[in-house]
């Protein structure tokens, strides 16, 4: 069997894509909670949060370091695999990619380092704005990523020179109202990860107080706290380390969730308006209409509108998504595939860069089961994230949360919520953008958008790109079981693992804040 270049290149992409981006919405989360969290230590004093702090820090930097080395490949693939979309993106590309690279990343790097090695040595006030300003340039390296992923999705402040887009207008670039809603909206879903993180985590530490008889409930049903000697750490301090931490992160996990609905629904709007293919294909519209659906089925193996079977639909609602009223028709699959024909024609151009796929037909609408099914998986995983976090704060309104393994196991696998909620809108995003890898902007831009099938590299060869996706994907794999494995490792030991000085059994040299080794927050 002849294999397809394209194809083999885009599962590439997207597996390297999708596993790096696990780890940015977790940085971009909870790097902002641990600022929080020392900032309330800052003005209070209080040790709770300081422990809080510097456990919470230490996931938050086992996940930066694997984002940081995960997300380099991309820049490669670019000019690897993908260097005939390089040339025609460059120019554009070119101002935010700079910016992210020489000041967010530089931003966020630097003071990271000096947060890291800067307790004790540096003045608290300096320490802790170290951190915000890295948390800061998480925040921005974001945007001016996310800018770059905007201007695929609607093309702007550029002209066409010589077949290329040349920027002319570098603020409207920036300022792209896609990039904008799409940075809004990311941000809130880091925010319900980071949120869902800390809960699950708290949650686990408070029922294993409990199964150690450590903490126990009075009569009254409110939490008696305790304390061990044989368990290092798990003194009254650190029962409120973790009752406050879920709450903290429970309400964040409701707020974020509101955050990302509105967002979310500007979007949609957008996307609507940009994309109209896309959004038709989410919905499973075949025709034109009003009515949302809920639940359609048809043929997994088929791509087109033959056979799908509407089960339940809202009546109003997909026009209120889309025009903010409940009665004007929205444009469905049908109406649109011949404007799209007649807009950028039925067959590929017969020209060389295409190669093998030129004068081949050009299908217009994404794969529906993708974008119909990732549409309400991004929905649903984020609504079962909110609802976890008002069902946490609820059962551990009286200082602990009930003594249930099960309960207990449930609470820590939702922490996959809101990281399946992210990559499910992600996938989404792009695959939903096909056949083009620059989608078109008529109402402004005619004539400024590309295919997939022109953006690979033309010197690279089936067995190249097979085995570098062989290759990375299983490096990937390898990096995401050390990830987990010292995550759960530092997670299990509680405060302790990231402040040994409070462990009492332990014989060897403590290292504190206090000592020479400027490593000592690794041990």
């Amino acid at each position: 069997m002849e294999l397809d270049p394209v194809l083999i290149g885009r599962w590439q992409f997207g597996i390297t894509t999708v596993y790096h981006f696990w780890m940015v919405p977790l940085t971009l989360g909870l790097g902002m909670l641990v600022a929080v969290l020392q900032t309330i230590y800052h003005r209070t004093g209080n040790e709770v949060y300081l422990r809080s702090t510097k456990f919470f820090g230490k996931l938050f930097l086992i996940n930066f370091i694997m984002g940081v080395a995960t997300g380099l490949v991309q820049e490669f693939q670019f000019g690897m695999a993908w260097s005939e979309y390089s040339r025609f993106v460059g120019d554009v590309f070119g101002a935010p990619l700079a910016l992210e690279a020489l000041l967010a990343f530089f931003l966020e790097s630097t003071f990271l380092g000096l947060w890291i090695f800067g307790w004790g040595r540096l003045p608290r006030a300096v320490h802790l704005g170290s951190l915000w300003l890295a948390v800061i340039g998480t925040w921005i390296s974001a945007y001016f990523i996310i800018v770059a992923n905007s201007w695929m999705q609607h093309p702007v402040g550029v002209e066409m020179v010589d077949g290329r887009p040349v920027m002319t207008d570098v603020w409207a670039v920036l300022g792209n109202n896609t990039a904008v809603a799409a940075f809004t909206h990311t941000i809130f879903g880091a925010l319900a990860v980071g949120g869902s993180f800390l809960l699950g985590i708290s949650w686990y530490h408070l029922y294993h107080r409990r199964k150690a008889g450590i903490d126990t409930v009075g009569a009254d049903g409110k939490v008696v706290v305790g304390s061990s000697k044989e368990l290092p750490g798990r003194d009254k301090t650190d029962h409120a380390v973790w009752i406050k931490s879920l709450r903290i992160g429970a309400i964040v996990g409701v707020l974020a969730f509101a955050g990302v609905s509105i967002t979310g629904d500007v979007q949609a709007k957008l996307m609507f308006d940009q994309q109209p293919m896309k959004m038709a294909s989410a919905e499973a519209a075949c025709h034109d209409g009003t009515q949302f659906s809920v639940l359609t089925i048809a043929d997994p193996s088929s791509n087109d509108c033959d056979g799908v079977q509407n089960i339940f639909e809202i009546p109003g609602l997909l026009s209120f998504l889309a025009n903010g009223d409940f009665d004007t028709p929205v444009h469905g699959v049908t109406t649109l595939l011949p404007e799209y024909q007649e807009r950028y024609g039925t067959h590929i151009p017969d020209d060389p860069r295409y190669g093998d796929h030129a004068g081949e037909p050009i299908d217009y609408q994404p794969i529906m089961i993708v974008t119909y099914w990732g549409f309400r998986m991004m929905i649903g995983f984020g609504v079962l994230a909110a609802g976890v976090c008002v069902i946490g704060l609820w059962l551990a309104r009286k200082g602990t949360v009930p003594e249930s393994k099960w309960l207990s196991r449930g609470f820590v696998l939702a922490i996959t919520a809101p990281f399946l909620a992210n990559s499910a809108g992600w996938i989404f995003t792009e695959m939903g953008r096909q056949p083009f890898v620059v989608a078109p902007n008529p109402a402004q831009l005619d004539g400024v958008y590309m295919y997939t099938q022109a953006a690979l590299s033309p010197e690279v060869t089936p067995a190249m790109l097979l085995f570098s996706l062989i290759s990375l994907t299983s490096v990937y794999g390898i990096l995401m079981v050390v990830e987990l494995r010292l995550i759960t490792k530092y997670v299990k030991g509680g405060v302790a693992s990231a402040m040994p000085e409070l462990d009492q059994t332990n014989t060897k040299p403590t290292i504190t804040d206090n000592g020479d080794d400027v490593l000592s927050f690794a041990y």
